[in-house]
């Protein structure tokens, strides 16, 4: 066949919407992973009314459009050198994680990459306590996301006795310090809350105890979250009211309704930072080169994965 023949041609095009589509499924993946099997195997249930299904195809289409612009500032923030960081704060099964992937999902991890820290360890727990944070803020051109950030002290920390009432006074003394002096060395620090409800926390941990591809999420500190409440609710007071500072302002994300609050988050965001569409000169693909002595060897059978699928 031809390059240049029609047949080819429409071979081509069918290809690239099947590219499409394809990327379009990661989406519908994670839809997936959120319980919402009708949307892969076709199947509905007396929940899945005309206004459900209108609402979800309204939610992604604006997702889509989301995507889009961050796409454009993603462009703008290579483009003008700037650097953000964002935080994600929240309980447990707040709906951080979704609002993270959606917002990178089309970005390249290059340029937008996602810091989520494990527990320190012995010789990070002897360091100054933001240490271990400095070497994953961005360089110029380059989008931070952490996944919980030095708020842990004040959270979790706090709540559960990892620090001292002297470190957790040191840390509140530090932190507007230390934010105001990534905001002087050029660096944009946007800081998210996600809220959710006693009632909707509950469902969402049960919802992991009884789906095993999201057991791995429910760790025994989520557990004992459950059980001190009240204790993360005044945490979380005392760290909004001694935190929130002109050069790094606390924003609250409603997020009982999951897809609401990744819309929201997502159109905040961009509405925070100034970009403006970049301009890129049309690509041109080239030609291949072929030469006339060059042969393809075959592959090894033995090397081939087998096509099960």
């Amino acid at each position: 066949m031809s390059f240049d023949s029609p047949q080819h041609t429409e071979e081509m095009v069918r290809r690239i919407r099947r590219d499409i589509m394809d990327s379009y499924d990661e989406e519908l993946e994670m839809e997936l992973d959120d319980g919402t099997m009708e949307a892969l195997s076709g199947q509905q249930t007396e929940a899945q009314t005309d206004e459900d299904k209108a609402a979800r195809r309204r939610y992604f289409q604006e997702l889509f459009r989301l995507q889009g612009e961050l796409v454009k500032l993603q462009d703008w923030v290579v483009r003008s050198r700037h650097k953000v960081v964002i935080l994600f704060e929240g309980r447990d099964a707040a709906g951080k994680g979704g609002v993270i992937k959606r917002i990178t999902q089309r970005l390249n991890p290059r340029v937008a990459r996602v810091a989520a820290l494990p527990a320190p360890n012995d010789r990070e727990r002897t360091q100054w306590y933001f240490q271990r944070y400095i070497s994953h803020l961005p360089a110029a051109g380059e989008i931070v996301l952490f996944d919980r950030s030095w708020y842990n002290r004040a959270g979790v920390e706090r709540v559960m006795g990892f620090c001292t009432d002297d470190e957790y006074e040191e840390f509140f003394r530090t932190v507007p310090e230390f934010e105001k002096m990534l905001a002087r060395s050029g660096i944009q620090l946007i800081k998210y809350w996600f809220s959710i409800t006693d009632e909707e926390q509950h469902s969402r941990f049960l919802g992991r105890i009884h789906d095993p591809l999201k057991q791995w999420k429910l760790s025994p500190m989520d557990l004992e979250s459950r059980v001190r409440w009240e204790e993360y609710t005044k945490a979380k007071e005392v760290m909004l009211e001694r935190t929130h500072i002109p050069e790094a302002p606390w924003w609250v994300v409603q997020a009982v309704d999951k897809k609401a609050a990744r819309l929201n988050c997502i159109h905040h965001l961009l509405e925070q930072i100034p970009y403006t569409e970049v301009e890129h000169p049309p690509v041109q693909l080239p030609a291949r080169v072929r030469h006339d002595d060059y042969i393809r060897h075959p592959v090894p059978d033995e090397i081939i994965v087998p096509e099960r699928y």
